[in-house]
């Protein structure tokens, strides 16, 4: 199956599951309105077995069978905000652009921008076979370590695969503006923490790595920076896991994905890892050992990405928190990731020293 996972995953996720389910289904997505939809793109069928997937609570996933084979509508949360249209659209295109890469990801099928159809843009996937690196494991695997190990250094040799994708060719060309992308970071999250402020209800982030950690960042901006395709949420609840071999299957939900600095998702790997791992994972300097066994960067400067990522998740988790705060997400969600946002920034600052 295709999981679409939260930006975190922790202990008592399978509940929020449940209810980001329970949200799909009030979606009231129109199941005629897009079979016809689907004709006109895919030729003769009729939706089969559907069933709204349970891997995340944020967008809304419908897996079904067309012809035979199992694909997955993606559109966005009940509660739209006011990107989630092109968000979907971003992620389609990368999809897309990344057809006959050696990067492991979902099969693209077809997109609608049209907004009439079902009132937001969706797209269409093939479903991957493979179990959620996180919510998912099979006993087989819980009990080896050795194949957590190898899965682990799988997914780095994965993220750096897609690193070096070269982005232009692909296609993504104007995807993100990669002149000056990790100078403007730091200051581009203080600035998603203050936009939260719009929900009255949310009572701020009191943490002094608030300012102290994009303080450090401007003080230490590598002075070589590169361009490339990030996924941008590449934690190990995003991935999905070959069940005959300890290797990626598919790199999933992209909805944070851009052309900036790829080295940030290395950041990502380590940020997202940290005290949230399965027994057997690579430790940090194995997991950068094996991104630099494939990549075609320098990975000298990781522990500035390491603080730009906490900074960075932290900052995007908050937002369910504020949500949250407003009724516009389950409360158990918006609580949850705000304690993960606590911790990275902690952990953000023991990697400063």
């Amino acid at each position: 199956m295709v999981a679409d996972a939260n930006p975190d995953r922790t202990p008592g996720a399978d509940s929020d599951s449940a209810s980001a389910a329970e949200h799909a289904r009030q979606a009231g997505l129109a199941l005629p309105t897009l079979q016809e939809w689907l004709r006109g793109q895919l030729g003769p069928g009729e939706i089969v077995e559907p069933d709204f997937l349970t891997g995340g609570t944020q967008n809304v996933l419908l897996g079904f069978t067309w012809n035979g084979e199992r694909l997955i509508y993606r559109g966005p949360p009940v509660n739209k905000r006011k990107n989630s249209d092109t968000i979907m659209l971003r992620e389609a295109r990368v999809l897309a652009a990344l057809a006959g890469s050696p990067v492991p990801h979902p099969e693209f099928i077809a997109v609608c921008e049209d907004l009439d159809v079902l009132g937001n843009a969706f797209f269409i996937m093939r479903a991957v076979d493979g179990f959620n690196g996180v919510a998912e494991v099979p006993p087989h695997v819980q009990s080896d370590e050795s194949w957590q190990h190898a899965m682990g250094l799988s997914h780095a040799r994965s993220v750096a695969q897609l690193g070096n994708v070269d982005h232009e060719a692909a296609g993504l060309t104007g995807f993100g503006r990669p002149d000056g992308w990790l100078e403007r970071q730091p200051g581009r999250w203080v600035g998603q923490l203050e936009s939260y402020r719009e929900f009255e209800t949310w009572e701020g982030l009191d943490h002094p790595g608030v300012t102290q950690i994009p303080a450090w960042l401007e003080e230490r901006m590598p002075a070589r920076q590169h361009s490339g395709i990030l996924h941008g949420d590449c934690h190990a609840g995003n991935v999905l896991f070959r069940h005959d071999a300890p290797e990626v299957a598919a790199l999933v939900d992209w909805e944070l994905s851009t052309v900036g600095d790829p080295l940030l998702d290395l950041g990502h790997l380590l940020a997202s890892g940290h005290g949230h791992q399965l027994p057997g994972a690579p430790d940090k300097a194995e997991t950068v050992e094996a991104y630099a066994e494939v990549s075609r960067w320098d990975v000298t400067d990781v522990d500035f990405y390491h603080v730009l990522a906490c900074f960075r998740f932290g900052s995007i988790l908050e937002g369910s928190k504020a949500r949250a705060s407003a009724g516009l997400a389950p409360e158990s969600v918006g609580e949850r990731l705000h304690a993960r946002t606590l911790s990275l920034f902690d952990q953000a600052m023991e990697v400063m020293g």
